[in-house]
């Protein structure tokens, strides 16, 4: 399930946030990996309500070929909600009669268990309608998420509450899923119940478009807990939501560091004539970088980016044909696609990282101004084609597309 994506611009405005590139790949690629790796996967859709253009045309034809399995989108005509979509492609989703279905929402990353969660799903009885994968988070933030109260001994879910005022439970929602065939008896419940709430006039909030749209959470999960037909599947593998551009720095980080176990080949190496590589960093092979410069760790550079001589690049993602001139400095940013950044600049972002110190901790999606109107410290994101000139600062700010700068900016949104 993919969607817009307010939150994630200005990187939004030129690709759709779930073919935004982290770790090297589109960032719905790594979800579709967990997705193959499941025995007896038949086929992938991806449900969204973003126009299917060009660029999602070509990755779509192209992971089919890759991963060798049968992979659609599925364009809504409207926006549906977090189920209104399931409900509507009901259909597509039930030809080839299934055993079960994942539903993995497409703002979600993480190291996914995907196979172990089916062999749960399987010792379940068989009433059991949907099965939640659930992670644990600390107390105040557990609220951010869909809290989750489970019997201990059988993992019934017996309250959901999403995004609670008050602490519920520290077991949240991952937003993965795998239903049973049966949950279509309940999402056609519930769409007929809307539509006579429309027709008969008992709820004006509805429009023409919202009468088709369900929230998952709201209007399947929280009635169906303490039913005995939801279950919960807990795991402690890394996981993160993917909101803002700066939770994209953290993914990035943690999707380089599965690179060892998934893909050794794809991490670069220090040799003769290469750059010096610290830690994990990706580099697409038409790259060019000068052998001065010294990138790392948690690095990621894009199809067709120049690195200059004595470059130095940290936590950090560079974007496609973006140049990165002699003797700059990049720390905790994201350079835009064909951006330029001058010699001798620096371009340096605040992290926003979760709090080593307590377990559990997730990534913070702080908003993007501070209770003064002043702007929250975060990671600094030039937008597509943009100029930065040579000696000049950019710090914890936000440049969109086609900017030419003239001088340093610190704190800054430069519209």
């Amino acid at each position: 399930m993919v969607y817009e994506g307010t939150r994630f611009r200005p990187l939004s405005f030129d690709l759709p946030k779930h073919l935004f590139p982290v770790a090297g790949v589109p960032m719905i690629q790594h979800l579709l990996e967990a997705c193959v790796k499941v025995p007896n996967m038949k086929e992938i859709l991806i449900i969204g309500f973003h126009q299917a253009d060009e660029a999602v045309n070509q990755f779509v034809s192209s992971i089919m070929k890759d991963y060798n399995i049968n992979i659609r989108y599925l364009q809504e005509y409207t926006a549906l909600g977090t189920a209104g979509g399931i409900y509507h492609f009901r259909d597509q989703i039930r030809s080839g009669e299934p055993e079960a279905f994942f539903v993995i929402n497409g703002d979600v990353c993480g190291d996914f268990p995907l196979s172990h969660m089916v062999d749960f799903h399987r010792t379940l009885p068989k009433i059991n309608l949907i099965t939640v994968m659930g992670t644990e988070a600390t107390r105040q933030q557990s609220m951010c998420y869909g809290c989750i109260v489970e019997n201990k001994d059988t993992h019934e879910i017996k309250h959901y509450v999403e995004k609670p005022s008050t602490f519920v439970s520290t077991i949240i929602n991952c937003g993965v899923y795998l239903f049973s065939l049966e949950v279509f008896q309940l999402l056609a419940a519930v769409f007929k119940q809307k539509h006579q709430e429309f027709y008969c006039g008992e709820d004006n909030s509805l429009d023409n478009n919202n009468k088709d749209c369900i929230h998952l959470e709201q209007e399947i999960l929280a009635p169906l807990a303490g039913t005995g037909q939801m279950f919960v599947f807990q795991t402690s593998r890394w996981w993160s939501q993917v909101k803002t551009a700066g939770s994209a720095i953290y993914a990035n980080r943690h999707y380089l560091e599965l690179y060892h176990q998934t893909h050794p080949d794809w991490l670069a190496k220090n040799g003769n004539d290469k750059p010096v590589i610290i830690g994990d960093v990706f580099i697409h092979p038409t790259a060019l970088v000068h052998p001065t410069a010294t990138l790392g760790p948690n690095v990621s550079i894009g199809e067709g980016v120049t690195i200059g001589e004595g470059v130095r690049i940290r936590e950090s993602i560079i974007l496609g044909n973006a140049t990165i001139q002699d003797h700059t400095l990049v720390l905790h940013s994201i350079v835009g696609w064909n951006s330029v950044v001058g010699c001798w600049s620096r371009v340096e972002g605040t992290p926003c990282d979760p709090n080593p110190n307590k377990p559990f901790a997730k990534m913070e999606n702080v908003p993007l101004f501070n209770s003064d109107g002043r702007l929250n410290p975060s990671i600094t994101i030039l937008g597509c084609n943009v100029q930065v000139p040579s000696e000049v600062i950019v710090l914890n700010s936000i440049v969109l597309p086609h900017k030419d700068l003239a001088a340093s900016y610190k704190n800054q949104i430069i519209l």
